[in-house]
């Protein structure tokens, strides 16, 4: 698969097979985020990785729309050291692009969670619930997690058609 297909194949899933995942795939999704470029090369990111079910299950409780975590076969949560980058956001947003990219390369299903500025249920800040399930300091903030799994459904893929090419403004 090309480049090109690849971001049409890109899909967020949210619906897992019970089979496990194999441990090379994911650790070839977690290299993909190890390898994204960062401001200054400062790598200020870090990852969680969640395999154990009944953290999943936590996981899934944290926020409404994030309930299929607790169904997936693995989650990385992404996080950084604020200390080392102003720009640790951007980092680990392209960080969790480069896993959902590689993730599509590997036909494993991945949906990202937005956590960082979201509430739980109670009205409790997701990012702390998430760095006390862990363990995390304080001076890591959150971004959000990438479930992952192997694909219950199959979405088809995107088109051109599916675009807004309003969106470009040529000056």
């Amino acid at each position: 698969m090309n480049f090109e297909e690849l971001l049409f194949q890109r899909r967020s899933i949210r619906k897992y097979t019970k089979e496990d995942m194999n441990p090379d795939t994911l650790q070839k999704i977690l290299q993909a985020g190890l390898l994204a470029p960062s401001s200054r090369n400062k790598k200020p990111c870090q990852f969680y990785v969640i395999q154990d079910k009944d953290i999943l299950k936590q996981l899934s409780t944290i926020k409404p729309s994030g309930t299929f975590i607790g169904d997936a076969n693995a989650a990385i949560i992404v996080m950084a050291d604020a200390s080392l980058s102003d720009v640790w956001i951007e980092d680990c947003s392209i960080a969790m692009s480069y896993m959902q990219l590689m993730a599509t390369a590997l036909q494993v299903g991945s949906c990202w969670v937005q956590m960082r500025k979201r509430t739980n249920a109670l009205g409790k800040d997701a990012e702390e619930v998430v760095k006390e399930i862990v363990g995390a300091p304080q001076t890591y903030r959150l971004v959000g997690i990438l479930s992952l799994g192997l694909p219950a459904q199959i979405l088809p893929p995107h088109t051109i058609d599916d675009v807004d090419a309003s969106k470009i403004h040529k000056i």
